[in-house]
């Protein structure tokens, strides 16, 4: 799927006794086939396979394989023991198995913008995201009644600069061991180095604009003052430098001289919704690699 979005979420389908397989490792003759290999000697069915290398020669190969296997859930443990024994460790593999018939459990991190926390809701309740919201966090409790209708649980947790310490220490009480993502759908706190290093899943950050332009305060006023032609919105890993975690998804909308700052701030929240969610999406489906500070998206 190079060069094109991953396309319709594969909920669409059956996922009972699905499985998925990512795999990253230094590039070299016979690992596609040492892997299918491994797959049918197990009894699985190989659904799709799409790969990609950095290179031609010498780079960094990435992997995505979905399967299907009778009684997944009760081999899984021997597959994962058995395939990090005769091809991992062989080959020098970081690897992922997941079931796609697990959801995945997020916890959505807000603080007074209500757009992308509520899409997020909006469309799972749909089932246009196959995941489980555990929790929404804020830092502020405007929000509680909005997410009421959609059964998750609201905690408010005040945090500012001044009390950054006691707050991530009450957030990660309630979300270490309890989610497999975090997702801050514009929570308007900075994160320190500990609550990454100690949270134990990853974050994904959705930002107002291409990355790096107009970091800081009031962007779309700062785009307004540069006469801007495009408004955009990043999706990221989170990391411990600000902003500059591996991008997932961008995107843009189209603006000129008559859209005044309202009208850009209306546009850019269309955006953030939107690259927001397909982040979280391909996410959910295992979709991502991480290698290095970029991204596969397959």
């Amino acid at each position: 799927m190079a060069g094109e979005h991953p396309g319709p979420g594969e909920g669409a389908v059956s996922v009972k006794d699905v499985g998925r397989l990512l795999l990253r490792c230094a590039d070299r003759p016979g690992l596609v086939a040492a892997v299918s290999a491994f797959l049918a000697g197990a009894g699985a069915n190989i659904v799709s396979l799409d790969q990609h290398a950095t290179e031609q020669s010498g780079g960094t190969f990435m992997q995505r394989t979905i399967f299907h296997l009778p009684g997944l859930t009760a081999a899984r443990d021997d597959l994962e023991r058995d395939f990090a024994a005769q091809v991992a460790e062989p080959f020098g593999m970081d690897f992922r198995l997941t079931e796609a018939a697990k959801p995945k459990r997020v916890a959505i991190m807000a603080s007074k913008e209500d757009h992308c926390l509520l899409d997020l809701l909006w469309r799972n309740r749909r089932g246009e995201l196959d995941m489980s919201v555990a929790m929404v966090i804020a830092n502020h409790p405007d929000l509680a009644e909005q997410v009421r209708p959609f059964s998750v649980p609201f905690i408010h947790v005040p945090a500012t600069k001044h009390i950054r310490e006691e707050a991530e220490s009450r957030q990660l009480d309630l979300l270490r061991g309890n989610v497999d993502l975090v997702v801050l759908a514009r929570y308007m706190q900075i994160l320190t180095p500990r609550f990454i290093a100690e949270v134990g899943c990853p974050l994904i950050n959705i930002h107002h604009s291409f990355l790096p332009a107009f970091i800081g305060a009031a962007p779309y006023r700062r785009a307004k003052e540069r006469g801007v032609k495009l408004v955009g919105a990043t999706a990221h890993y989170v990391t411990e430098d600000l902003d500059e975690g591996p991008i997932i998804e961008q995107d843009v909308v189209r603006v000129d001289h008559r859209h005044g700052v309202d009208d850009l701030v209306r546009l850019g929240s269309d955006v953030e919704r939107l690259v927001l969610s397909r982040a979280v999406l391909w996410h959910c489906e295992d979709r991502i690699i991480r290698y290095g500070n970029q991204t596969v998206v397959f």
